[in-house]
């Protein structure tokens, strides 16, 4: 395998936590409807020359012409995807806010949900990969949101977008000519093969070159279908990716520090805040996306969809002194006041401050988008 999703790392995976990787926010199902403007093939010269000399070298590898004609066919240069490369890079959360988002109320609700709903699949999974059924449940929960989020953008316009105008040409190209492979061997048709921004594809979000070492066909119909609404092969994929890079079974990731924790090495990804015990399979977890962050929020996500409770320990104050209830307390208020801010999560992002500045430029304050403890006593 060309790369690995361990080293696509920060470039696979969308959710708006840039380092912090792995939680998905691409733009509802498979399907090329409701794409974003910037989403949609432009008129690039410099493009359409790089995709000609690219089929010409391609050729000479062994891609028909034939196939090259029907894989690009309608695909472009998508601005959006330069754009969003470009502006994600510096960009992180801290392990509260993460897990407010990966691990939130709704999350696990539809987590135990699909659990159900799909139990005698990810039964039979668990069976052949020896990757607990929950676990692949919370893998799938954070890529693509249980399915409801698997990205709409067309693969090959993506990486070819990224291959020539990109951070990471060499990278993309790679993941280019994967998919050009995936095209090849007749699991998908052109036109349905979508994914992320970044080319991550299917329900949990395997990048071309992934999905060629570890897509498996677990129903049986001849092809490793991991975009259709079917997620049986997805999720069999993904057990598989986990079996073969270390996953031992009746093993826990880990846990938070404290009775019951397995032995292991422990690790405060926060300072101040809560303390977990790893083990091997927390490192592996971490060959799918290495980011403790990610891992710890797959491995408790996991935890809770099987029925565990939330974390015991506490977060520290934020830097303006709010811990999460504060926040909360204080999105609430500005919503009573008439600006939007989302989902009260206790995260404070873009939309937040945005609001937040709104708020100040009516009360005649000093637009700063800040958070405060003063802001949210005029606020309650």
């Amino acid at each position: 395998m060309s790369m690995n999703r361990r080293q696509f790392g920060a470039v696979a995976a969308a959710f708006g936590l840039a380092s912090c990787t792995g939680v998905s926010t691409t733009s509802g199902p498979s399907g090329a409807s409701g794409l974003a403007a910037d989403l949609r093939p432009a008129r690039n010269a410099g493009y359409d020359k790089w995709v000609a000399d690219f089929r010409e070298r391609v050729a000479r590898q062994g891609f028909s012409q034939d196939l090259l004609s029907r894989a690009f066919r309608g695909t472009g240069y998508l601005p959006g995807v330069v754009k969003r490369d470009r502006n994600q890079t510096e960009f992180s959360r801290t392990l509260e806010d993460y897990l407010s988002i990966a691990v939130s109320d709704e999350r696990v609700s539809k987590g135990r949900a699909a659990y159900a709903r799909h139990r005698a699949t990810l039964d039979a999974i668990e069976r052949r990969y020896g990757v607990e059924a929950h676990v692949v449940a919370a893998v799938w929960g954070l890529e693509s949101y249980y399915g409801e989020r698997r990205g709409n953008v067309p693969v090959i316009s993506s990486t070819s977008t990224l291959a020539y105008d990109g951070r990471r040409g060499a990278l993309f190209e790679k993941q280019l000519i994967a998919a050009l492979k995936i095209l090849r061997n007749g699991d998908i048709a052109p036109q349905n093969m979508t994914g992320s921004w970044a080319g991550a594809m299917g329900h949990t979000q395997f990048i071309p070159t992934s999905y060629l070492s570890f897509a498996v066909d677990f129903t049986g119909d001849g092809r490793r279908d991991i975009w259709s609404d079917d997620p049986s092969d997805a999720l069999a994929s993904t057990a598989a990716y986990l079996s073969r890079n270390g996953w031992q079974k009746g093993v826990k990731w880990g846990a938070e520090n404290g009775p019951g924790a397995p032995s292991g090495s422990v690790i405060q990804p926060q300072p101040g805040g809560p303390q977990f015990v790893t083990t091997a399979n927390f490192r592996a977890l971490k060959r799918y996306n290495n980011s403790d962050s990610y891992a710890i929020g797959v491995g408790h996500l996991s935890d809770r969809i099987a029925g565990g409770g939330p974390l015991r320990a506490s977060f520290p104050p934020d830097r303006y002194g709010l811990r999460k209830a504060d926040r909360i307390a204080l999105q609430k208020g500005l919503t009573a006041n008439g600006f939007d801010i989302g989902t009260a999560d206790g995260v404070i992002g873009p939309k937040t401050r945005e609001a937040i500045s709104a708020y100040q430029r009516r009360q005649g304050l000093a637009a700063t988008g800040d958070p405060s403890l003063e802001l949210l006593r005029r606020l309650s």
